[in-house]
């Protein structure tokens, strides 16, 4: 559990905390439940998430378990350092889907004494970093790392496996479209997706009739 940082009156600075893990593992939950303790701390606070998701709703974010939180919806990641200027404490969420200035963005922010929660997906469909996703990790002052719970093996799981064969880098989707894995399971499923797709071509060999002995 998150613990607020104990902030010096005489010298007010902010920090970022960042919320990583795979889909299905309780990062925007996490984030909401951060978000709502500042609120009833009675502290100016402001949520943000990329104009892209459109998921569950247009301007809130709101969590796999149907909890939620109002929000901003924003084009790039420019746009929140003007509307977060007078906040106490912002909230970032799907964080992976902003361009890399996000990152500038949380500090520059965190420098003037806010308080930045991020919240994404730490891996894409493939198992790479995801976007700005690395370099918001390496800045922050607390990173959480959160889990899901594998489909198929019940091990802890922090791949997002993608169930269709779409390869577009950003394709929003739940159940349908997407399993949390376990790194062994995670290992197996893109080893056979690997086979499937495999082309193999070989020419046809023709056999050679022998001549009889005379």
């Amino acid at each position: 559990m998150f613990l607020e940082n104990t902030v010096n009156p005489k010298e007010q600075f902010g920090w970022i905390e960042v919320i990583a893990g795979s889909m299905f593992s309780g990062k925007t939950e996490e984030l909401i439940r951060r978000l709502k303790r500042a609120q009833f701390a009675k502290l100016k606070v402001e949520i943000f998430k990329p104009m892209v998701d459109t998921r569950y709703d247009d301007d809130k974010v709101v969590s796999h378990d149907a909890n939620e939180i109002r929000s901003t919806p924003v084009p790039a990641a420019a746009n929140i350092r003007i509307l977060a200027d007078t906040c106490d404490v912002i909230g970032i969420d799907e964080a992976q889907f902003f361009d890399d200035e996000i990152v500038t963005v949380c500090n520059d922010l965190a420098n003037k004494g806010i308080r930045v929660i991020v919240a994404g997906l730490d891996m894409d469909f493939k198992g790479n970093p995801f976007g700005p996703m690395p370099a918001l990790m390496a800045t922050a002052e607390y990173v959480t790392k959160v889990h899901a719970i594998c489909t198929r093996t019940g091990n802890l799981a922090h791949y997002s496996f993608r169930k269709s064969s779409n390869d577009k880098l950003v394709l929003l989707g739940e159940t349908e479209e997407y399993e949390p894995l376990s790194r062994g399971a995670f290992y197996k499923a893109m080893l056979r997706e690997k086979v499937r797709h495999m082309k193999v071509t070989s020419e046809e060999v023709k056999s050679v009739k022998k001549r009889p002995d005379v």
